[in-house]
């Protein structure tokens, strides 16, 4: 797998309300998201998933540095739109298509947006679906 002289790649994905922008820079390996080390979040299960596309390049990522940015949404949504923005840089970074051949076998929701989003809530009950229960006496 090549690497490039590229300063900085930029890529961005969202996930319902929530919209994320990663930079990839040449580096040692550091994750933030909003400023903060990714070892901050606190539940496992969120933070590997963040870190999915980099533990899947193994040795790649610690050579580049990665910065998000999220806003909107709730914390989930947010970390999947992180995970998408930066499984989409790292394949923009090193510009290999193995690598994307690779994100794509593994999970494709790593490079393409879920597109979902919550249903609207109507009128005659308290959401979507659900109606208020009606008494006949």
């Amino acid at each position: 797998m090549s690497t490039t002289t590229v300063s900085a790649i930029l890529a961005s994905a969202t996930r319902k309300t929530a919209r994320a922008r990663c930079i990839i820079t040449p580096g040692t390996g550091v994750v933030r998201i909003n400023g903060k080390r990714v070892t901050f979040i606190e539940n496992k299960y969120l933070r590997l998933l963040v870190l999915e596309p980099l533990l899947l390049i193994g040795k790649l990522a610690q050579q580049i540095d990665v910065r998000v940015k999220v806003r909107g949404g709730g914390l989930v949504s947010q970390l999947y739109a992180a995970r998408c923005a930066i499984a989409r840089a790292v394949v923009k970074y090193f510009q290999d298509p193995r690598l994307e051949k690779l994100f794509r076998w593994y999970d494709r929701y790593l490079l393409v947006e879920d597109t979902r989003q919550k249903e609207m809530k109507k009128f005659g009950g308290p959401g979507a679906r659900a109606r208020f229960q009606t008494s006949y006496r």
